[in-house]
């Protein structure tokens, strides 16, 4: 189960200008499916998994360090079961992804975005029930323990994780 939505915040589009050009969409945007981390595999390519976060309390935010090619946000707090995949690392069409997770229901934050786009409203409420019913589901039946995202026994981030400095997030911040 996955919810789509696209979000304008700044804090997305601070960790798109970190990862370079194409990370955002025309109007600062991410595409971002909300879903459960026990449905998200890694078959190659975990050597170059990277993470960071734009303070010290914010989201870990997971990219290809060879590529830097966006992956996903999650919680610092595994038990918090949820990651926000980023269409960007996903290797499909749109109508793929219409099909599998279905259409994007939400823009969200669109203040924040560079150009004109359409907000929420109440589809923005039926994603947010979608994720909270998620994350307890997999809280009380204790799915939030599958994560590739973190060590199952210290829930410590299974890569370093890059805390920016205050400097460098103002710098990414416009």
């Amino acid at each position: 189960m996955a919810a789509r939505a696209v979000c304008y915040c700044k804090d997305c589009q601070a960790f798109g200008r970190f990862l370079g050009p194409g990370a955002l969409d025309a109007a600062g945007g991410t595409e971002v499916a909300a879903t459960l981390p026990a449905a998200v595999r890694f078959d190659s390519g975990l050597e170059h998994l990277a993470c960071m976060s734009l303070s010290p309390k914010g989201l870990y935010r997971w990219y290809a360090s060879c590529c830097r090619t966006p992956v996903g946000t999650t919680p610092r707090d595994p038990r918090t079961s949820y990651v926000g995949l980023i269409r960007a690392c996903l290797d499909v069409s749109p109508e793929q992804m219409d099909r599998e997770l279905g259409p994007v229901r939400s823009h969200v934050n669109t203040a924040s975005a560079t150009k004109p786009v359409t907000s929420g409203g109440v589809a923005t409420f039926g994603v947010v029930a979608r994720v909270g019913m998620m994350l307890l589901k997999a809280r009380l039946g204790g799915g939030y323990r599958d994560n590739p995202f973190f060590e199952p026994r210290s829930r410590t981030p299974v890569k370093p994780v890059q805390v920016l400095s205050l400097e460098e997030r103002k710098a990414l911040t416009r």
